[in-house]
């Protein structure tokens, strides 16, 4: 009985564990395919709660009837094969969900009910089954069920920390899914070791073999220039395409299965549209030295800027220095005395920074799908007001439409910075007539109120300039604060 008192207190801790760390693991599952906002995070945060909840009430009622150590054995490699299964369909089903049409909510729901729900019922079930057959005298019965609460509460805690300070970065999404399947068959044999055990021996072989292609299967995929990685932020992934307009390869950075960034092999220009429009800081503020950009990603304009401004500096603020290491080893990021990189979030450096600057460019995105609401508020909006010179400008770049539901985040960022600054402007970069139109939006804040003109000798920045929404915007969504800031919620309108 001693024997079988410590195994089932470390299925227990294990157990609990692997429940933390298979919701955390669960961001990079649905991350891209719907990004990492706060619908997801409800999705997951929900599901598993209501899973573990039902997990209780069976397991409870099972133990009741057959309080046998066997049965909780058999419960937690039936974990182990869901959590097993799951790696190998979740890609094919989760890109099949994607393109039913299901909005933003309930996509995330039901995939969160697929993916994660069955194995988190059966690891739900462990702690109540574990107390019956640990309970020998009623009297006792309070304590050995608190003993169980706290030590599946400290495994939750360990796999927690663990997983988001080492496993995801250092594992990655399928591998680490294999991991808590071979860890949780290892629980079932050692509660059990007799019973299925072929089966239990040979689901161990296989989940390591997976283990195994998993790692030449990426080793592969590396050779042919596919990378996915895994941060500590996000899940990222880097391949090159040919882009058939141009007839050249184009190197892009996937971050949660969404372009954040794109370069030429052979250049230094310019693919992504909407990133040429930054120049347009040389329009509204000629002979800047001094900028900040927040969202550095690949670097793509980084790179570009001290091509073509080289009497100029850039400090980049991007809160990921596991994308910034991709970028020196596959976006030609190097070096230079005029780029100063700070791995910091964007409002914490905008809170400490003491630098002025003569521009701010923004480009922060965790996904088109969730937008860091704390660069969004007028707190934010304010500070970067502060940190600009006399005549600094701020270039944004914004995902939204500027006309109807699908403008909401456009219209309330509009009103917040127009709160601050006494000049702003909306450019649409693709479809400048068209305000229903979800595009990469421009928008410019002038902290002069010296008059504008929208005229450049430069033809290209005057065709950019003529790109300016020149009509009525509506003033029907609230400034964004601290206190109140629903952008997952306008961005999902827009998306």
């Amino acid at each position: 009985m001693k024997f079988v008192k410590y195994v089932l207190e470390t299925a227990v801790f294990v157990c609990g564990a692997v429940v933390m760390v298979y919701e955390l693991v669960g961001s990079r599952v649905l991350g891209p395919y719907f990004g990492t906002s706060i619908y997801v995070w409800t999705s997951l945060i929900g599901v598993i709660l209501g899973s573990l909840s039902l997990g209780y009430y069976f397991g409870g009622r099972l133990a009741d009837k057959k309080p046998q150590i066997e049965i909780l054995a058999l419960v937690i490699f039936l974990a182990a094969m869901l959590i097993g299964l799951m790696t190998l369909v979740k890609d094919p089903l989760l890109a099949l969900w994607q393109g039913s049409g299901a909005d933003l909510k309930t996509g995330s729901v039901f995939a969160s009910i697929a993916m994660f729900m069955p194995a988190s019922i059966l690891l739900g079930m462990v702690s109540p089954y574990a107390a019956k057959i640990k309970i020998s005298d009623i009297a006792k019965s309070g304590s050995v069920v608190g003993n169980l609460s706290a030590i599946s509460t400290a495994g939750s805690i360990t796999g927690t920390f663990l997983s988001g300070f080492y496993l995801i970065p250092y594992f990655g999404t399928n591998k680490l899914l294999l991991l808590l399947t071979i860890v949780l068959i290892a629980i079932s044999i050692s509660l059990a070791a007799s019973h299925y055990f072929r089966l239990k021996v040979i689901s161990l072989a296989v989940a390591l073999l997976c283990i195994g292609i998993a790692s030449a299967i990426n080793l592969l995929l590396v050779q042919e220039g596919f990378i996915d990685v895994d941060t500590a932020y996000s899940r990222v992934w880097i391949y090159d395409r040919v882009d058939g307009k141009i007839n050249q390869t184009v190197r892009k950075m996937g971050i949660n299965n969404e372009n954040h960034s794109s370069m030429f092999l052979n250049s230094d220009e310019l693919v992504n549209e909407y990133t040429k429009y930054y120049h347009l800081a040389a329009h509204f503020n000629p002979g800047f030295k001094k900028t900040v950009m927040f969202g550095g990603a690949g670097y793509s304009f980084p790179k570009n800027f001290l091509h073509k401004y080289p009497s100029s500096t850039i400090d980049v603020i991007e809160i990921d220095p596991g994308v910034t290491e991709l970028a020196r080893k596959y976006f030609n990021l190097k070096d230079n005395p005029r780029l100063t990189i700070h791995h910091q979030d964007g409002r914490v450096y905008l809170n400490t920074t003491k630098d002025k600057f003569d521009v701010i460019f923004g480009d922060a995105f965790g996904s088109h799908y969730s937008l860091p609401y704390q660069l969004t508020t007028r707190e934010a909006v304010q500070k970067n007001y502060d940190i600009l010179n006399d005549h600094g400008v701020a270039v944004i770049n914004v995902i939204s439409s500027i006309e109807g539901m699908g403008g909401m985040f456009l219209r309330s960022e509009y009103a917040t910075y127009k709160q601050v600054f006494p000049q702003v402007l909306v450019i649409p970069v693709n479809r400048p007539n068209d305000g229903w139109a979800v595009q990469n939006i421009m928008l410019v804040a002038i902290k002069s109120s010296d008059k504008i003109s929208l005229q450049d000798a430069d033809p290209i920045l005057n065709e950019y300039l003529h790109h300016a929404w020149k009509h009525k915007i509506d003033e029907d969504t609230p400034v964004l604060t601290d206190d109140f800031a629903p952008v997952d919620y306008y961005i999902s309108k827009a998306i």
